[in-house]
């Protein structure tokens, strides 16, 4: 068998391929067209030769629909139209193509075009609605749905399409009426007598309301929530007997009914009667078929209004303990405890609920976070080391670990660990400056504390870079320097900006009155270390040192003197204090 033979076999048995595929995959409106396409186009008047190169082109740009070649597609369709300009098939496929590319524009024009040549296309009328829905031509689109009901009456997903649409527009009347005509043939159903319900309670058409309630109590008699959603109707009126009736024939019907006790509850809260509305809440939460999310939510509540009345705080903490109780192994149950106690200052018992929340759910990183809070709320940095390592292994791209990580190292005197495990988190902060600020400045602290001096100070400007008014680093890197003596101009201009930001600090004023004495002005060295002092330097052993050495400087031996001693008193305990006091002389 010779090449050419083979090769033309294949071509057969590819097209042959193709024919199946285009058969097989073709949407409806394709096969609806194709059977008749020829019929059709001999009746528009077109020649047998333009019949047989339409559907040799149409059939061609199926085919490279299907490959997802679109654009080729979309040149072969068009081509079609040219043929035969009043094919609904090939409009149709076209607005399908532009529909996908996101061309609004096109997909309308061609979609109207099939929808009017051929109504009685469904699936062209849905195409066309789509493409209206794209552009927000609503007004057409319920003329559409409207259209489609007088020929599909027995589809009834078409009233309920009109009545949204009807709704959305606000032709809440016409709305009402689809959902009446749904009624009238089917009977009653609950999506559209709730949305009617919905209708008459915005338009405040109380008894309308109430007479879908009972509509819809008659229709689904088993149903409670039908009975809790009319008793809200008549509390919300205010007529709690008939709401007390209402929910009292829920209770009839399902004593054990979570929701009715929460309905219960909104009652008697309107009525003020607090303590019996509690109860009602309490018999809820002891339900387990009341959902833990819906629980947590009314928790979330009592957190807020605990804010302003702290006398509810035992009721909260009652119900907490309660959905423990319920849900012993849900990690909200835990972890909700867990912020009421974090609000109120209990540091441990918060630490415990959420490690019991943990140990049920380690996957979820906002309790992780949440723990490594606490932990340096108690200033347990043992814990928050290990905890934070747990963390960085189940998190390794979030940042936060490694920040308590190293925070934590840096409070253990790991200053090395410190500079290893934050150059690492850092990579990992995203679109947040005071964060990655934050990161370079305790780099810069450790670096300081292993004498790497130029080290920390690339990191500080990095800080600085990211936080200009930062002014923690603003106040350790002028100090730092100060005390290496170097580059004080830098360091005065860096702790005045410190001190502008954030006045009556007395820390910050004592790294100012340091960085002056450094330059040798001392009366303003002393007018800014008498700030500090009365700004909370009093007890400060180095605030009160650094007093006596500029005193001494000023030639107020005896002044110095008292100042080193008081010092002494509060703690001090650097290297040269008691030198200072035993010869009443300044060593520096």
């Amino acid at each position: 068998m010779t090449n050419t033979v083979l090769s033309f076999l294949f071509d057969i048995r590819r097209n042959s391929v193709m024919l199946l595929l285009c058969l097989f995959f073709s949407c409806k409106t394709a096969q609806t067209n194709a059977g008749d396409g020829s019929k059709k186009s001999q009746d528009k008047g077109l020649s047998e030769k333009d019949v047989v190169q339409f559907k040799f082109v149409f059939f061609n740009a199926n085919k490279e629909r299907i490959l997802g070649n679109y654009d080729l597609a979309e040149t072969l369709f068009s081509q079609a139209l040219k043929i035969d300009p009043k094919s609904a098939a090939t409009m149709y496929e076209l607005a399908n193509i532009y529909s996908f590319q996101n061309n609004k524009n096109q997909a309308l024009f061609f979609s109207k075009k099939a929808a009017l040549i051929d109504s009685k296309n469904i699936w062209y009328q849905l195409l066309y609605v789509s493409c209206l829905k794209e552009n927000k031509l609503f007004p057409e689109v319920a003329s559409v749905y409207e259209r489609l009901i007088k020929d599909y009456p027995q589809n009834f997903d078409f009233y309920y399409e009109l009545a949204n649409v009807y709704l959305f527009l606000n032709k809440t009347n016409d709305a009402v009426k689809v959902y009446n005509r749904i009624e009238e043939a089917i009977g009653v159903t609950e999506e559209a007598a709730m949305q009617k319900l919905k209708v008459y309670k915005n338009n405040n058409n109380f008894e309308k309301a109430v007479e879908e309630a009972k509509k819809l109590i008659k229709a689904y008699p088993k149903e409670a929530k039908f009975y809790g959603i009319l008793g809200e109707l008549y509390q919300e009126k205010g007529q709690n007997e008939k709401a007390l009736e209402a929910y009292n024939e829920l209770i009839k019907i399902d004593s054990t009914n979570a929701y009715v006790h929460l309905s219960l509850a909104d009652y008697y809260r309107t009525l003020k009667q607090n303590e019996k509305a509690f109860q009602e809440i309490k018999i809820a939460f002891q339900s387990k078929e009341l959902d833990i999310d819906t629980k947590v939510k009314i928790l979330l509540s009592y957190y807020d209004i605990t804010e302003n009345y702290p006398e509810l705080k035992t009721d909260a903490d009652e119900l907490c303990k309660i959905i423990i109780a319920v849900h012993p192994d849900e990690a909200k149950s835990f972890a909700i405890y867990g912020d009421f106690l974090f609000r109120d200052k209990k540091y441990d018992l918060a630490r415990t609920q959420y490690r019991k929340a943990i140990s049920l759910d380690k996957e979820k990183y906002a309790l992780w976070n949440q723990l490594l809070v606490i932990e340096s709320e108690l200033n347990d940095f043992s814990s928050m080391e290990k905890e934070s390592k747990e963390a960085m292994e189940l998190f390794p791209n979030q940042p936060l670990p490694y920040f308590f990580n190293g925070i934590a190292e840096y409070q253990l005197k790991n200053y090395a660990a410190v500079v290893s495990v934050l150059s690492e988190g850092k990579e990992f902060v995203f679109e947040n400056n005071l964060l990655l600020a934050q990161f370079y400045a305790s780099i810069g602290d450790a670096q300081n504390q292993l004498t790497n001096h130029p080290a920390s100070d690339a990191a500080y400007e990095k800080a600085l870079e990211y936080d200009p008014s930062n002014v923690t680093v603003l106040n350790n890197y002028a100090y730092f320097l100060s005390l290496r003596n170097a580059d004080l101009i830098k360091a005065e201009s860096m702790s005045k900006k410190c001190n502008d930001l954030q006045p009556n600090s007395g820390s910050y004023q004592d790294t100012y009155a340091w960085i002056l004495y450094q330059m040798k002005k001392y009366d303003d060295a002393k007018v800014w270390l008498a700030k500090a002092l009365e700004n909370g330097g009093g007890t400060n052993s180095t605030l009160l040192e650094h007093y006596g050495d500029i005193l001494y400087q000023l030639g107020d031996i005896d002044s110095a003197f008292k100042f080193w001693t008081d010092a002494k008193k509060w703690g001090g305990s650097s290297t040269l204090l008691d030198k200072k006091i035993a010869e009443k002389k300044l060593y520096e």
